[in-house]
C-alpha cells in the first residue's frame, strides 16, 4: 500500500525542511478560521494531531495545557523548536494519530488540520480522536475534501493513486467520516478554493 504509515513518515521526514515555505502563508487563513470556531475556555487540555511544524501554534490560546503529536521526528523537531520560540509550553510528542498514546477521555479539544487526507486509515484517526476527547468535547478539522453529495468519479480516483503517494487524498468526504465515527457537526463552513478546503466543528455523540 502506497499510503502507509511507514511511507508517510519517511515523506514527511524529507518534506520538513520546505513544509514552511509552502504551508505556512497558504494555510495561515483557513487555520484561523478554523480554530476561530472553538469554544475557548481557560485551562482547557487540547490536543493537536498530526501537528508537523507547528504552524497551528501562533493561532492557539496561551492559557491552555497543549499537546501536540506527528508522525515524522524531523516534524517534531521543528515543531518543538517553533514552541519553545513562542514561549509555549506545549508537550510535543512523535505519536501516529491512529494509535494516540492518551487515556481516554483526556481532552477538551482535539485539532485536526490537514491530516485526514493523508492518513492511511483516517477512520482510525477520527476513531482515537473520539476515544480521547471528553464528553462534550470539541474536534476542529480543516482539510480538503471530495463534495459529500456524490462520491468520486472514475478519473478522480485514477488521479488519486497518484496524489495520495505525494501528497494527499483527493477523494475523502468529511461529513460521512465524521458522523461515521460518532460525531455530530455542530458548523460546516468552506474556507479556501471555493468548498474545496472546509472546516468543520464537531462533538461526539
Amino acid at each position: 500500500m502506497i499510503n502507509s504509515i511507514t511511507w508517510n513518515r519517511i515523506r514527511y521526514g524529507l518534506y520538513a525542511p520546505a513544509y514552511d515555505l509552502v504551508a505556512e502563508r497558504v494555510f495561515r487563513r483557513p487555520r484561523q478560521l478554523a480554530l476561530d470556531a472553538v469554544d475557548w475556555q481557560p485551562g482547557m487540555r487540547v490536543l493537536l494531531v498530526g501537528a508537523g511544524t507547528g504552524l497551528d501554534l501562533p493561532w492557539l490560546p496561551r492559557d491552555i495545557e497543549l499537546h501536540a503529536t506527528d508522525l515524522s521526528p524531523r516534524m517534531v523537531k521543528r515543531m518543538r523548536a517553533r514552541a519553545e520560540r513562542l514561549g509555549l509550553d506545549a508537550e510535543c510528542r512523535v505519536m501516529d494519530a491512529e494509535a494516540l498514546a492518551y487515556p481516554d477521555a483526556h481532552f477538551d479539544v482535539v485539532i485536526m488540520h490537514l491530516i485526514l487526507a493523508v492518513m492511511p486509515h483516517p477512520e482510525l484517526g477520527l476513531a482515537e480522536a473520539r476515544r480521547v476527547l471528553q464528553p462534550g468535547g470539541q474536534l476542529c478539522v480543516m482539510d480538503k475534501f471530495q463534495s459529500d453529495d456524490r462520491p468520486a468519479g472514475v478519473m478522480r480516483r485514477w488521479l488519486n493513486v497518484a496524489t495520495s503517494a505525494v501528497a494527499t487524498d483527493i477523494t475523502r468526504q468529511a461529513r460521512p467520516l465524521l458522523e461515521g465515527a460518532g460525531f455530530a457537526i455542530a458548523l460546516d463552513r468552506p474556507v479556501m478554493l471555493g468548498s474545496l478546503f472546509r472546516a468543520l466543528l464537531a462533538h461526539p455523540r
